[in-house]
Formats: structure tokens, C-alpha cells, sequence
């Protein structure tokens, strides 16, 4: 487990003494999108030095959040039940941060997993049950994203396929997803590039897929 010992009997206390060291909450967001290599754990956080993954991801399964599992003659990473229940903290945490996110820096970067569990924060099923099923090709940065929505399931993974509307956007996608910037404007200044499908369908995704900044 984790060295930090904050001395309070308490439930906040202990989950912060149990998650709460650096990285270790992005180590769960990456594995919330699936089970990972080491390597591909280290490829998600650019910045984490090798010493502190290995030492989070030893800490992390002391804790019972993750384990490790063999998997066709590697190990992989992979979160327990216990882990897992850390999914509607996880996502509600972005939500509450997106709302401070202002413009990237230079240096930032958006990673496939972190661009999935935006998409996952930002997923207003409520919306998507009154519209038809549509698939979305969405390149972002680095991030190549097959995003299918269907009713109130929504099912986010990397590569491309038969899509309705395929788009590139930057960071500025915030814009759009925040309502700052309406699909047509979007679309206008160059934010958002429609690569493939019918433009008005951006309009369908920004209804899908919104949070309040």
C-alpha cells in the first residue's frame, strides 16, 4: 500500500491513502478502458518515470485495486472488482475538473484512454435514447477513435470502421463538447473538420456528448 499515512479514521482518508498518490488515479483511468501492458501503461503517461509506475502499480495491487494477470506469454494489468468501483468517482472527478481545464499548453497532449474516458464522462444517454444509433470516426491528436452510440449504450475503441460521420479535431474539441462552440461555428473556423459523412450530424454528437464548463 501506499507509504502515505494520514493518521484520520476516516473513509475519505483511507481511499486518498490508497489512490491518492501521484499518478496512481491515471494508472485507474487508463485501466478503466481495458487491461494493459506495462509498456502500454508507460506509453498512456508520457511523463511517469519508470520508477514511479513500477512503484504505484505495487502499491496499487497491495491495495487490492489491480492485479496482475498472465495473459498469451505476457502479464497484464488489469483492475479488480474492487477496482472498478472506482469508475463513477473516476468519471465524476473529470467532470469537476473539466470545468477548470481553459485552453492546453504547448506540452499537453491527449492520449487514446484519455480521450475514451472524456467521452465516457461527457455521455448523456438520456439524449442518445431519442436518437438514432450512429457511429462516429473521431481523430484526435494521436487518437483514433471508433465511437458507437446506441440508445444508452456506448461502446468507444481505437482503429477505424463503417462510420456516419468521420471528424478531426484538436484540443479545441472542449469547445464544442462544453457548448461554447456551436457545431456550424466549429465546422467554420476550423476546430472541427468534417472528413467524411454529413457535417449536420456534428450537431447530433455535441448533443451527446456535453459537459457543462
Amino acid at each position: 500500500m501506499a507509504t502515505r499515512d494520514y493518521g484520520q479514521y476516516c473513509g475519505v482518508t483511507r481511499g486518498l491513502e490508497l489512490v491518492g498518490e501521484r499518478w496512481a488515479l491515471l494508472i485507474v483511468r487508463d485501466l478503466l478502458v481495458g487491461p494493459r501492458r506495462y509498456g502500454e501503461l508507460a506509453a498512456g503517461l508520457p511523463r511517469i518515470p519508470s520508477n514511479i509506475l513500477a512503484a504505484r502499480l505495487k502499491e496499487l495491487q497491495a491495495a487490492g485495486v489491480i492485479r496482475r494477470v498472465p495473459r498469451s506469454r505476457v502479464i497484464i494489468y488489469e483492475l479488480t472488482p474492487y477496482g472498478r468501483e472506482l469508475e463513477p468517482i473516476v468519471l465524476a472527478l473529470g467532470a469537476w475538473g473539466f470545468k477548470a481545464m481553459g485552453e492546453p499548453r504547448e506540452e499537453q497532449v491527449i492520449t487514446p484512454d484519455s480521450m475514451t474516458m472524456a467521452l465516457r464522462t461527457a455521455f448523456r444517454p438520456q439524449v442518445a435514447m431519442t436518437l438514432p444509433p450512429t457511429a462516429y470516426g473521431a481523430h484526435l491528436g494521436p487518437a483514433d477513435l471508433l465511437i458507437r452510440v446506441d440508445g444508452a449504450a456506448l461502446a468507444v475503441t481505437r482503429g477505424d470502421g463503417p462510420v456516419d460521420l468521420a471528424f478531426s479535431a484538436g484540443p479545441g474539441i472542449r469547445r464544442l463538447i462544453s457548448g461554447e462552440l456551436a457545431p456550424d461555428r466549429a465546422i467554420a473556423t476550423g476546430v472541427v473538420e468534417v472528413l467524411r459523412g454529413p457535417g449536420d450530424l456534428l450537431g447530433r454528437f455535441a448533443s451527446t456528448f456535453h459537459l457543462a464548463a
